[in-house]
């Protein structure tokens, strides 16, 4: 069976509008959502407020996925630097710019979607999250 590379995003409180967000914007669906209240974490160690953030949900989207959570303060949620999630449309420029003009959607455009020198179609944004994205299309 071949090796399965998914991205796992922490968020400070918005998981749930994030994940609603990238399911509409890629064209997908949240498939699972798991809430801390009833968890091994409800009680004490659960912030007030936090039981119906979410302690695991998961977008689908034509085969791929984004798994996310919030993580609870202190622990690391909402600080995204150092990576991309990368998005590869196959031989569909339409759809590709349709992406990514979607997830930039409220956020802050780097590299507008163009064909860059290398070939094919590319565009880098940060989303509303804050969450760096790259899309591609040869």
């Amino acid at each position: 069976m071949p090796m399965q590379l998914d991205c796992y995003l922490s968020f400070d409180g918005k998981c749930e509008e994030a994940l609603n967000f990238y399911a509409q914007a890629l064209g997908g669906k949240v498939s699972a959502i798991m809430r801390y209240e009833g968890s091994p974490m409800d009680g004490k160690e659960l912030p007030p407020g936090w039981k119906q953030k979410v302690m695991h949900g998961t977008v689908e989207a034509e085969g791929a996925q984004i798994m996310a959570s919030d993580a609870p303060p202190g622990m690391g949620g909402g600080s995204f630097s150092g990576f991309s999630v990368s998005v590869y449309v196959k031989q569909d420029v339409d759809k590709a710019r349709k992406v990514f003009d979607a997830l930039a959607a409220g956020g802050k455009v780097t590299m507008p979607f163009a064909p860059p020198f290398w070939g094919g179609h590319f565009g880098m944004l940060v989303d509303k999250f804050g969450v760096p994205w790259m899309v591609s299309c040869e």
